[in-house]
């Protein structure tokens, strides 16, 4: 991918999240939460998973 493409692409992402939590912060903070919870479930499993391993 040319550089300048990948810049200006990631601005736009950039802009658009700006825009998305300006227009509606409370549906942004719940997909805050809803992407942390998976994240904290992913390495949740993961430890479960390589606890087994090990027992």
């Amino acid at each position: 991918m040319p550089p300048k493409l990948k810049t200006t692409l990631i601005w736009i992402v950039a802009i658009f999240l700006v825009y998305a939590i300006v227009t509606s912060p409370d549906r942004a903070a719940d997909l805050v939460r809803a992407l942390w919870d998976m994240i904290t479930g992913a390495f949740a499993s993961f430890g479960q998973f390589f606890a087994g391993l090990t027992e």
